[in-house]
């Protein structure tokens, strides 16, 4: 694997030395490791997690709480995460709406949203998308309660300081998920307003000054491509979250 000076990294990543000195020391955010003259050297994780951190700060994350949050991104072990699942069904299928909140608040508590989302929530719905005779209904419920979950998240969350934002969902027909993807995206000092509509074209020209988020659910296609080039050239800036 490649290594890199401090000064390489520097001049590839667009930080100052020094900020990349202090996000160690003092912020803990980076591990490089030593030669044995004591230089630092990165590798390309260490300049992925750089990028992370940029993007996390773009957002209006402050330093000190970056570390948290990127620790709360580890992988829950595959084992326990079905056994989350099959905990959850099992309260799905009481279809009993006090109990599913209760639970969710439960679960909000003891996971991090994106190991909430990516590793029960969205692997529950995609289960009852297999249930024909049941799994309507009841997808119905957890798709209802979701989103009462989500908003107040995001209403909690204006109680902090934070960059304002708005979210659409691009191409795809996801309304739940559309949710999720802006409580994921919130978690980096965001303060979201979701328009739960689906759309061919976000049409950014309505909403000059604002900072507008795209989520396709997958890696932008050429179309989108093309059309977010000719809006940057024409002096939109549409950020793409494809979580």
């Amino acid at each position: 694997m490649s290594s890199y000076s401090i000064g390489e990294v520097a001049e590839r990543c667009g930080i100052n030395p020094v900020t990349l000195r202090a996000w160690q020391r003092r912020y803990g955010l980076l591990k490089p490791q030593r030669t044995e003259g004591g230089h630092r050297l990165f590798d390309e994780e260490d300049i992925q997690r750089i990028e992370e951190i940029k993007a996390l700060i773009k957002g209006g994350t402050s330093v000190g709480k970056i570390k948290a949050l990127l620790e709360a991104e580890k992988p829950v072990p595959a084992d326990d995460c079905n056994a989350l699942q099959e905990n959850l069904m099992a309260v799905l299928r009481l279809a009993s709406p006090a109990k599913l909140r209760a639970k969710l608040v439960t679960l909000r508590r003891e996971h991090t949203v994106p190991e909430l989302i990516d590793n029960i929530i969205n692997p529950v719905r995609q289960r009852l998308t297999l249930d024909n005779q049941t799994g309507k209904m009841l997808s119905g419920m957890f798709d209802g309660i979701l989103t009462e979950l989500v908003a107040a998240s995001l209403n909690e969350s204006r109680r902090k300081s934070g960059k304002e934002a708005l979210i659409m969902a691009w191409d795809i027909e996801d309304r739940i998920g559309l949710w999720l993807e802006a409580w994921r995206l919130s978690l980096q000092g965001l303060h979201l307003t979701v328009i739960p509509e689906f759309v061919s074209s976000p049409r950014p020209e309505l909403f000059p000054g604002q900072t507008l988020y795209v989520w396709t659910g997958k890696t932008a296609s050429i179309r989108q491509t093309e059309l977010l080039q000719y809006w940057s050239e024409q002096g939109y800036v549409v950020n793409v979250h494809n979580a």
